[in-house]
């Protein structure tokens, strides 16, 4: 029983890059500047969201509910991994690892659904743009960010929920950069097999069936844009939707492979790259993307500015 008890008394010890000093070094340069751009243009796209009136529609209220999920999403990971990787024992207590295992979880989970929503949208706006207010009114947007928001908070519940009740039998070393579910059953020292196949079903749910909806809305998209005759037209329609594109492969690609992939399958540190880059990286590459190649909010930036 004291060993059993051992991890949540003396908390875990969570390793990241130790192993290898210099790189470590370098992450943390890395990874708090991509934590401030993080915080930066996130909090950048959500006021001007909120401020210009040109951008009350329903792509930029699911972008502003994006950004709010992506800087909460990074800071349940970036400020514990940048302390942890300036100490030399790297000790994270037990009830910090539980509080980031079902922030983290939940919130993942969450932008999964926002962005099959967002892909809704656009397929709304471009498969049928007459009908676009009608359906994408107000109250069914509100609906769809629920959803997104709540089936996060419900997954989370449930999976950590399940893994924070395995016995680690004193095992405290995290072989990883935060604490994640594939992580932490991997600790148990008991038979995990229905936490494994619980965990690769949710993972199923929150990441194929999304992926699916957004590549249907997006043959129907495909469809409607090689209908249009004018060249600039297409190139519109096109611009629109390539950049929620380009957000949703990066995402999903990387998650993807952290939870639908064997763990024996992965090398030692390619599953904390990976981890990194969906936690860290994905969440800068939204306000970029989203910014430098949209005309309508560097219009109304400037508009803001010069008022």
């Amino acid at each position: 029983m004291e060993e059993s008890n051992n991890s949540s008394e003396k908390g875990f010890l969570l390793l990241g890059f130790a192993d290898e000093p210099q790189l470590e070094r370098i992450l943390f340069i890395i990874i708090l500047l991509f934590y401030i751009l993080n915080i930066l243009g996130n909090t950048a796209i959500i006021l001007v969201s909120c401020l210009a009136p040109k951008l009350h529609t329903p792509m930029y209220f699911f972008l502003s509910n994006l950004s709010c999920v992506d800087i909460f999403f990074t800071t349940s990971v970036a400020p514990q991994l940048l302390v942890t990787m300036n100490q030399k024992e790297k000790n994270m207590s037990y009830g910090g690892c539980v509080a980031q295992l079902y922030v983290a979880m939940g919130l993942g989970s969450s932008e999964c659904i926002l962005l099959a929503v967002m892909a809704y949208d656009r397929y709304a706006a471009v498969y049928r743009p007459l009908q676009y207010t009608t359906i994408m009114h107000p109250q069914l947007c509100a609906s769809l960010a629920s959803v997104a928001w709540l089936s996060g908070l419900i997954t989370s519940l449930i999976q950590c929920s399940l893994t924070v009740q395995l016995p680690l039998c004193g095992h405290r070393k995290l072989d990883h950069i935060f604490c994640e579910v594939p992580v932490l059953i991997k600790l148990a020292c008991v038979d995990t097999t229905f936490n494994e196949v619980e965990l690769f079903v949710a993972s199923a749910i929150f990441l194929i069936v999304p992926v699916s909806l957004i590549l249907v809305s997006y043959g129907f998209i495909t469809k409607a844009v090689l209908r249009i005759k004018s060249a600039a037209g297409r190139r519109k329609a096109f611009g629109t939707c390539s950049s929620h594109l380009i957000v949703v492969i990066i995402f999903y690609g990387t998650i993807i492979f952290m939870y639908l992939q064997p763990a024996k399958s992965r090398s030692k540190n390619q599953g904390k790259f990976v981890s990194l880059f969906y936690t860290i990286v994905t969440p800068v590459l939204n306000p970029i993307i989203y910014t430098l190649r949209n005309k309508d909010v560097k219009g109304a930036w400037r508009t803001l500015l010069m008022r």
